[in-house]
């Protein structure tokens, strides 16, 4: 029989034992407190979650695709992170994939065995054509999760970067990865509940690879998102503010720099930025493989060289 007690992610937690007696003034407190340990947990793993932006960033810069997969909440942070990406930095669904044990239907209603099946989370991944461009990151509270196990073993022999994250150290998909994150949050307010603290731990380190990823990329100027996609009229308003916020422009300049560019809010930055044509821009931030900065900067040492 499996042995949970082992895990701390399953062990009581000695500062809520008395959970069922407390006010709810008390219960968010002793939650809140512990939120806090959950996040000061992550700091001791930095340095392997910059390792994890590097690999990103790498393989997105190779042409490849980055792999979440995980079950059950795991699956679900995952699936989640990937779905933001492509409004928030234009990139396409297919370059950032979710994978969570039993498919999209798991994503609302528990597939019930799924996340014990080591060659379904290899055949997931077998499926999508997995190749050795790509890199797969593997989420389980526990570290121990079959699905993601079968996952990681299949994609280390089909050549890929291998990541894994998980709340316990010396776990099982750690050692089945190039690069283990084992940030320990400690035992859950309410035992065994890895949707509270294991689960925000885990959103935090997705949110800092993806976003790092983002910017190592070109994806963003400044602090900016300069390749979100409009498509509504809050993220309409927000694309020309950030053409404003990135230049000093006025409002009707960002319109027209937007229309001109086609909506493409980089490209309208750059224009803006070296008081050049749309096409102009788009050819300078071509050269700069997309990096606003380098754009810029390139440009105005290319005249300074002329002259």
């Amino acid at each position: 029989m499996l042995d949970l007690t082992k895990f701390t992610t399953e062990q009581r937690n000695q500062r809520s034992m008395d959970l069922d007696t407390m006010t709810s003034l008390q219960i968010v407190t002793t939650m809140n407190d512990e939120d806090l340990r959950a996040v000061q947990s992550v700091t001791k793993v930095l340095p392997q979650v910059a390792t994890a932006i590097d690999w990103a960033a790498e393989t997105l810069e190779r042409g490849g695709r980055v792999f979440y997969m995980g079950a059950g909440t795991s699956g679900r942070l995952g699936v989640l992170d990937a779905s933001e990406c492509p409004p928030t930095f234009g990139m396409s669904p297919d370059l950032i994939v979710g994978l969570i044990a039993g498919g999209e239907t798991a994503f609302i209603k528990a597939v019930e065995g799924a996340e014990d099946s080591e060659e379904l989370g290899a055949s997931d991944l077998r499926e999508r054509g997995l190749s050795d461009k790509d890199l797969v990151v593997g989420l389980a509270a526990s570290g121990r999760t079959p699905y993601v196990v079968g996952g990681l073993v299949y994609a280390k022999a089909t050549g890929c970067k291998t990541i894994a994250i998980a709340c316990n150290q010396g776990s099982k998909i750690g050692e089945s990865a190039d690069l283990a994150i084992e940030p320990v949050p400690g035992p859950e307010v309410l035992t065994g509940s890895t949707r509270l603290k294991a689960g925000t731990v885990q959103k935090l380190i997705l949110n800092m690879i993806s976003t790092g990823a983002m910017v190592k990329i070109g994806k963003v100027y400044q602090n900016l998102m300069v390749d979100v996609q409009q498509t509504n009229e809050k993220l309409v308003v927000r694309g020309q503010n950030i053409v404003m916020e990135a230049t000093g422009c006025t409002r009707e300049r960002a319109v027209q720099a937007l229309a001109d560019a086609g909506g493409h809010v980089k490209t309208a930055i750059v224009s803006v930025l070296l008081d050049c044509d749309a096409e102009q821009a788009a050819v300078a931030l071509e050269r700069a493989h997309g990096h606003v900065r380098t754009a810029v900067s390139g440009h105005e040492k290319s005249n300074a060289d002329v002259q």
